[in-house]
């Protein structure tokens, strides 16, 4: 039985990163609104390609530094939250939880797919759209993708997808 030899790059750049407010809430909890300087790495694992790398560097910076642009400067909401009501009125975003209600310039405002704007959550997003970035750029990754979010140094939640 042959063992399957296996490649993975690795990037994490200090200009890979985001600054973003956000607030984890569930029935009858809800923190504080606050923000983070968030910091993400990527890890992307493959076969070697004929030009002797899985995945040109350059190419993994660029579309984590896309991606980290469009959640760059904004208030993070789950749009699939189960205890926030999110409806835009005009030029707002109104958020109510129990008996809270914010109001956002909706400009300012980015509604995930997520039941919860956690680093766990917001990594598997960053997973998911890294992967549909490189596709949308003809390049397939047969391997799995790896992000981690770290809200402050030495706090990091990862995701893998495959």
């Amino acid at each position: 039985m042959s063992e399957r030899k296996q490649f993975r790059v690795y990037v994490s750049k200090d200009y890979l990163k985001f600054n973003a407010a956000h607030f984890i809430a569930y029935k009858g909890f809800r923190e504080a609104l606050h923000g983070h300087n968030y910091g993400v790495s990527v890890q992307i694992e493959g076969d070697l390609g004929e030009q002797g790398y899985v995945l040109d560097f350059s190419i993994v910076k660029n579309v984590a530094k896309r991606v980290c642009d469009r959640l760059d400067e904004r208030m993070l909401l789950p749009a699939q939250s189960d205890c926030l009501e999110i409806e835009t009125r005009g030029s707002q975003v109104v958020v109510r939880f129990e008996d809270d209600e914010f109001a956002f310039p909706a400009k300012d405002v980015l509604l995930l797919p997520l039941v919860h704007t956690s680093a766990e959550e917001l990594a598997r997003y960053v997973a998911g759209e890294i992967r549909r970035e490189l596709e949308r750029d003809g390049i397939h990754v047969a391997g799995a993708i790896e992000v981690g979010v770290a809200e402050t140094p030495g706090q990091t939640a990862y995701y893998r997808d495959r």
